[in-house]
């Protein structure tokens, strides 16, 4: 079993729940360390009773993780396959997001190895699943900052801009944006122009209001009446899968949004404390089913697949399924309209 990609509330949960079932149908379960990486070097140690014990509602993973990648490393492939044969390993629990999935796919439809998926992510973006562990308590904190947020705004005619994760899916900032009562919300699903949100606020503000709160996912675009449009980045770098490193675009949108109303605007980033922390009741419930879903495809050799909630039902689902990232759906950008303004 391993835990691959960022970190994410309820890992530990999934892997409590595949080793205790896998322990009560007299298997052996062990933890490898550092993703891919722990398989790569035979680095693992045993998932007995006792090392699983009282980590349900930790955050962070108890066997660390990685973005190592055996399809970029040096002989990765290689020493994958052969720890699997010669370490007599039955299947490999692979607890990712899609990325992870989709590597796990390649190694069990190009190499043969035992492989199956368990989809984790704050981001909500695999596709092949309704929802992933971790989403339910990264809304809860960007809903929590929210309800703080309007204590302090209340007290101004002030605009304030929070920044939420998400990367290149708006499911974060939608969500939080109906759970917390915002008065506008940016993804990147959707371009909507300084212009018009600014228009919108002023019509607020004149209408009584004292002040007004925007969510922004670190994905969404800044866009212009004229048509222009542009991504803002943290730097110039990109991250380990080549992509451009996000962050910057609640500032951006908060100096853009200051000089069209002429309302003084903040801005707040949560950053990463929307990754770590205790899982919420809803994630551990829905890792736990998924722990015990992935341990009972290893378990019927049912190999190539990926644990997966459908509606209430957790299924299981080709990895082949899991292709690209799942955008939000924009009925619920209706939902949150019918409050903005």
């Amino acid at each position: 079993m391993l835990t691959a990609g960022g970190d994410c509330p309820g890992l530990n949960a999934v892997i409590r729940a595949a080793s205790r079932k896998l322990i009560a149908e007299g298997h052996h379960p062990v933890g490898l360390i550092a993703g891919y990486r722990g398989l790569a070097e035979r680095n693992f140690v045993d998932l007995d009773r006792g090392q699983i014990r009282g980590i349900l509602q930790l955050g962070g993973t108890i066997i660390s993780t990685s973005s190592y990648n055996p399809y970029r490393e040096p002989n990765g492939v290689e020493l994958v396959k052969r720890a699997v044969d010669e370490e007599g390993f039955d299947a490999i629990i692979a607890i990712g997001g899609e990325h992870t999935m989709m590597m796990t796919r390649r190694l069990y439809v190009e190499e043969g190895i035992p492989t199956i998926g368990v989809p984790k992510t704050i981001d909500n973006d695999v596709t092949g699943t309704d929802f992933t562990f971790g989403f339910d308590t990264a809304v809860q904190v960007a809903t929590d900052a929210i309800d703080r947020l309007h204590t302090t705004a209340a007290s101004h005619n002030r605009i304030m801009v929070l920044e939420v994760m998400g990367r290149n899916s708006g499911w974060i900032a939608l969500f939080s944006a109906i759970a917390g009562g915002a008065d506008g919300v940016l993804i990147p699903e959707l371009d909507i122009s300084v212009e018009e949100m600014s228009e919108a606020l002023t019509r607020r503000h004149e209408s009584g209001a004292n002040f007004s709160i925007i969510v922004v996912a670190e994905g969404a675009n800044l866009a212009f009446a004229s048509g222009e449009t542009r991504q803002v980045l943290a730097n110039e770098t990109t991250d380990e899968y080549g992509y451009p490193r996000l962050g910057g675009i609640g500032a951006a949108l908060a100096e853009e949004l200051e000089q069209e109303t002429g309302f003084e605007t903040r801005v707040t980033v949560l950053g990463h404390v929307q990754r770590g922390g205790t899982p919420t009741a809803h994630d551990r419930l829905l890792a736990t089913r998924y722990g015990i879903k992935a341990a009972e495809l290893a378990i019927n050799r049912e190999y190539g697949n990926m644990a997966a909630l459908r509606g209430t039902e957790v299924v299981s689902v080709p990895l082949s399924d899991v292709t690209g990232v799942k955008t939000v759906d924009l009925n619920y950008l209706q939902v949150a309209r019918a409050f903005f303004g």
